[in-house]
């Protein structure tokens, strides 16, 4: 042994060793990889750096897509036989972090959650490597050639930019909107566009999904005039729903309280990983739905 000398000098000679015959029968550099890569854009969004990066969807993006990648190392380890599925979704995810991170945290984890993902779909066990050399040979070249296929494939697929709405002049000042919770289905962040107001275009960002209910609605106009106030207990919006909005806050689950606005967002369309929003205020240029319902609907002036 080469390094049999080092072997000896160094403590705990059977806890080493025994850590050494778990590693070989999975892979463990690949899952390492995908820990690494998973802490790496985790640390990014909850750091103090968060003071030069906007967090915004980006880093919910990044913290959602760095504990999958964390889970994904865990699985590479304790369940080195899902090695194929979960190093396909790993990758997919790694390449997807430049556009719904902060450029894969600074290319850093999606670099690692790459290398990881193509390690682990090449690994095989060490009784299939004798028998099987050719097999193995074409499984390690698929690896090394899955991640170019894959960044070919996104890269030729240009994104889908959102249209400006046709026929329907803003207000200039948007109103604006609170409610103590935001429920969206099927949520999509199809970015940004422009939106033709009363005083000339104006960038808003779009926000489109499926369904989605508001549990105290109120709306309040600006524009100087009579205010108008609009209420409603609870506010249901179904079929192709677009939001229009200048600006929108709220609280993640209730705990993460993050601002968005059309300057900060991320231009490529993401899905965060939240389920729902509390404390939501909002300035709404325009919204569409094919149906709104609204149950115990109020109407004030002032």
């Amino acid at each position: 042994m080469r390094f049999g000398w080092l072997d000896e000098r160094l403590p705990l000679p059977d806890a080493r060793r025994t850590l050494r015959g778990w590693r070989r029968t999975r892979p463990f550099w690949a899952g390492l990889f995908l820990l690494l890569g998973g802490v790496e854009l985790l640390v990014v969004p909850l750091s103090p750096l968060t003071i030069l990066v906007s967090l915004g969807l980006g880093g919910i993006a990044a913290i959602g897509i760095g504990l999958a990648l964390a889970v994904a190392g865990l699985f590479l380890w304790f369940l080195p036989h899902t090695r194929h599925y979960v190093s396909i979704n790993a990758l997919i995810l790694s390449v997807l972090s430049f556009a719904a991170t902060n450029l894969g945290g600074f290319l850093i984890g999606m670099a690692l959650g790459i290398t990881g993902s193509a390690m682990g779909f090449a690994w095989t066990p060490h009784e299939e490597a004798g028998p099987r050399v050719a097999g193995v040979r074409t499984q390690r070249t698929l690896a090394a050639a899955l991640p170019v296929a894959l960044l070919v494939t996104l890269g030729g697929r240009p994104a889908e930019q959102p249209s400006e709405p046709r026929g329907i002049t803003a207000p200039a000042v948007p109103p604006t909107v609170t409610t103590t919770r935001f429920s969206p289905h099927g949520f999509l962040l199809a970015g940004v566009t422009t939106v033709p107001t009363a005083r000339g275009p104006r960038k808003a960002m779009v926000l489109r999904m499926t369904s989605a209910s508001l549990t105290d609605y109120r709306l309040h106009t600006r524009d100087g005039h009579d205010e108008l106030a609009l209420g409603a207990r609870s506010l249901d919006l179904k079929g192709r729903v677009t939001l229009y909005l200048t600006k929108f806050s709220g609280c993640l689950e209730g705990l993460l309280c993050v601002t968005f606005d059309p300057d900060t967002l991320p231009v490529p369309p993401v899905v965060p990983p939240f389920v729902f929003m509390t404390d939501v205020t909002a300035e709404q240029a325009l919204v569409t739905s094919d149906s709104i319902t609204a149950n115990g609907l109020t109407l004030g002036a002032s």
